[in-house]
This record gives C-alpha cells, structure tokens and sequence, in this order.
C-alpha cells in the first residue's frame, strides 16, 4: 500500500515590499509550530521581506530589523503564537557548497517542537529537502508584482 502526503497549496499575489510583508503576516495564521520550510525564489524576489512579515506577526522583530542571514547564515528571532513562544529561524544557505558545512549549522538542534523554520537556498540539500514539510515560493511577475506560492504538508 502507497502512502500519500496531502498537500495544501495557498496562492498569493503582492505589487510591492509592503504588500509583501502583509502576505507574511498573512502566513502565520497557516504556520502552526513545528514548520520546516524551503524558500524558493530567484536572488531579489522577496524572500526575506516575506520573513519581515512572519517575524512581525509573530511579534518576534520589527521588520526593520529582519536582514538576511547571508553572511551569518542563520537569524533566531522569539515570538510568539496564540500565546505559545515560537522561535523563527532564518536560514540562508547560499554560500554553503557541501552537506560537511551544512552539519555545524546544527539543524536537528533548531527543529523543535516549538520552531518555525525558513531556509532559503535549501533546495541545494538533499538532507533539508528530507526534513522540508513545505515551501514557500516567490516568483517575479514583471515589475514589483510577486505570485507567492505555499505548498504544505
């Protein structure tokens, strides 16, 4: 017997950076802890941004202070969710080459039960793909208009 996984898809559409942040905080009503998300998206198209959304809905950072963890490689936000504290990660593996670099990220120490994890670049990985349950992908639609696709497990 085949076992299937049940997908959730949820489209979104934003004409700007603001609007962008908004489908964020629009987001968090679908991210129930524990998450482990793949972002998708050429170099420029917004995910970050979309992160300044889910850390400003969940009360963890202002969007001024959500940067993107390129040269860090991971940002650790605390918020919170119905009450409930959730740590969002964000996680930006681009310039990592190789699963040996990946190891020291500790990745099985930030998926908790109480996380939400963002990884952009995790496509790169077979080992994150394996611990995705979702994506999140941002797509340029000419000018400053974005489609914004989540797809859920």
């Amino acid at each position: 017997m085949a076992e299937t996984t049940e997908l959730k898809v949820y489209q979104f559409e934003s004409a700007s950076s603001a609007e962008t942040i908004q489908v964020g905080r629009e987001l968090t009503k679908l991210l129930e802890p524990p998450k482990f998300l793949i972002l998708k998206g050429n170099l420029g198209t917004g995910k970050t941004t979309l992160v300044k959304g889910i850390a400003q809905a969940l009360d963890a950072a202002d969007p001024d202070e959500v940067t993107s963890p390129t040269f860090t490689l991971i940002h650790e936000y605390e918020g919170s969710r119905n009450d409930k504290p959730v740590l969002l990660y964000h996680l930006d593996l681009y310039r990592l080459e190789g699963e040996r670099q990946l190891e020291t990220l500790g990745l099985d120490d930030i998926s908790s039960p109480d996380s939400i994890v963002l990884v952009e670049w995790g496509d790169k990985f077979k080992s994150v793909l394996k611990r995705s349950n979702g994506e999140i992908h941002i797509e340029a639609a000419g000018g400053d208009t974005r489609k914004i696709t989540v797809t859920l497990k």
